[in-house]
């Protein structure tokens, strides 16, 4: 017979932090018990979400650890009752109860083989804004929003991680956020229209423009659901994207579920949490990593390589200290590793194309920044001087005009420069336009800093080609104005 699991209380749990050991078992008040073999999410001293098995079956287990938890636990049971009475699909409640010694917990059916639909729509993300494709997979959330204010619940978490797929049914998970405004009543049209711009703030900008398209498949839930004023929904959509951008922003350079951050006298880390195990021999030793790779460059500020850890290929960029000067210039200011960490994190929140920040590193003596290393995801893709040679005299082929539209419009709308626009800085792959080389990137608070920014971008794009030249003029004439 197999040795039980070790019994953990929630005291317990709070000082194992991050990582308690797998398997353990908690008891409930009433002397039931569960075993947790897998852990899906972790917020250290407050909760641990993952698979367990209790009463002989699996299930979703949240475990609320903090001291006092249990207004977070009722809060979750009342939002899992509340779109169970209104029919709203939602993984059936199991078991709420408090923990023995401490604590509480509440178990959902586990819904094997389910899927977020943050999963789905990541594989349909880079399609046009409105298509049919990416449409299939948003129209199905927002009706089910339709369905919730129908019933007069909001849901204050809504993003696309807390819809679920599974099979041929989309659940709304996450009850800690569902609050009745207006039991039994359709959601006024403020009330709506608040809680509508939060799920449509996720989405890129370019779709606020086919918002009529996202109304429709919400009011499809019921014809008692209120008129939406268009322009006023579009202007709350703006502005909660541009709060949930700071707020994720403020993220990056701290630890948190989404990044593992260290801090030593002699030293700063931050590398994304799911990469930290594969990346922790690059971390410990950077230089190592950047003189086993292929060289890319080697100048005087920056020295970059190519290379390839647990089968993932990676480019190293170490930012260098070319004297003592330059050491006392650099030294009080961000490096540009952080720049360009922070950067490439915004322009992927955005949804602007760019290789995958992972991991930054700097050399420190106390709040004194010297050198610095950045590691991105490769992208194989062609840069633009070379792709687009051949077309230097005919303009580009359709799709590749189309993508610097879309990138071009974007970049223009968001107020972002680059600072450093050659057209070896953006690379053809995969069908879109891929940014890099960040290091000068600014997202300008005001519209004439932007423009004086953007007038400097421009000319220097259009410099990469012939004044003459097909190319030339079809930039010039499809590129936002200067």
């Amino acid at each position: 017979m197999s040795t039980p699991a070790p019994l953990q209380t929630a005291a317990a749990l709070r000082a194992a932090g991050r990582h308690p050991a797998l398997p353990l078992r908690a008891q409930l008040a009433d002397g039931r018990s569960l075993t947790l073999h897998r852990l899906l999410r972790v917020l250290p001293g407050k909760r641990l979400v993952g698979e367990a098995e209790f009463e002989g079956r699996r299930v979703l287990a949240k475990l609320f650890i903090a001291p006092a938890s249990a207004r977070h636990w009722q809060r979750e049971r009342s939002g899992i009752e509340a779109l169970a009475a209104a029919a709203i699909p939602t993984p059936a409640l199991l078991a709420a109860a408090p923990l023995q010694n401490g604590g509480h917990a509440l178990l959902t059916a586990f819904l094997d083989g389910a899927d977020s639909l943050a999963a789905r729509w990541e594989a349909e993300a880079a399609e046009a804004a409105g298509s049919a494709r990416a449409l299939a997979v948003l129209a199905p959330a927002f009706t089910l929003l339709g369905r919730l204010h129908a019933c007069g619940l909001v849901q204050d978490d809504l993003h696309l991680g807390n819809f679920l797929v599974h099979g041929d049914r989309l659940l709304v998970i996450d009850g800690d956020a569902v609050r009745a405004l207006r039991p039994e009543r359709p959601l006024d049209a403020a009330q709506a229209a608040a809680n509508f711009a939060i799920l449509a703030a996720q989405l890129p900008a370019g779709w606020d423009a086919r918002l009529p398209l996202l109304i429709e498949a919400w009011r499809s839930a019921d014809d008692a659901l209120p008129a939406l004023d268009v322009p006023a929904l579009r202007a709350r959509i703006a502005a909660t994207r541009s709060a949930r951008l700071q707020a994720f922003l403020g993220k990056v350079l701290r630890d948190c579920t989404l990044f593992r951050v260290e801090q030593r006298l002699d030293r700063f880390s931050a590398v994304v949490r799911d990469q930290a195990e594969a990346l922790a021999p690059l971390l410990a030793d950077p230089d190592r990593a950047l003189a086993a790779g292929q060289l890319l460059k080697d100048g005087g500020t920056c020295t970059v390589a190519r290379t390839e850890i647990a089968g993932q290929a990676l480019v190293i960029k170490r930012y260098n200290i070319k004297n003592a000067g330059h050491a006392l210039s650099r030294a009080w200011r961000a490096s540009r590793a952080a720049h360009s960490w922070v950067a490439g994190h915004r322009l992927a929140f955005l949804g602007i194309a760019t290789p995958a920040p992972l991991a930054l590193v700097e050399e420190r003596f106390g709040p004194l920044r010297r050198r610095a290393w950045l590691v991105n995801a490769w992208c194989p893709g062609r840069n633009l001087l070379e792709h687009l040679a051949p077309h230097v005299d005919r303009g580009p082929p359709a799709a590749e005009a189309e993508a610097l539209r879309q990138l071009f419009a974007t970049l223009h709308r968001e107020r972002i420069s680059h600072g450093d626009l050659k057209a070896t800085n953006l690379l053809w792959h995969e069908g879109r336009i891929v940014v890099i080389d960040l290091d000068a990137l600014r997202q300008h608070r005001s519209a004439a800093a932007h423009a004086r920014a953007w007038r400097r971008d421009r000319a220097r794009l259009l410099r990469n080609w012939p004044a003459g030249s097909a190319l030339h003029r079809w930039l010039d004439t499809e590129l936002p104005a200067a």
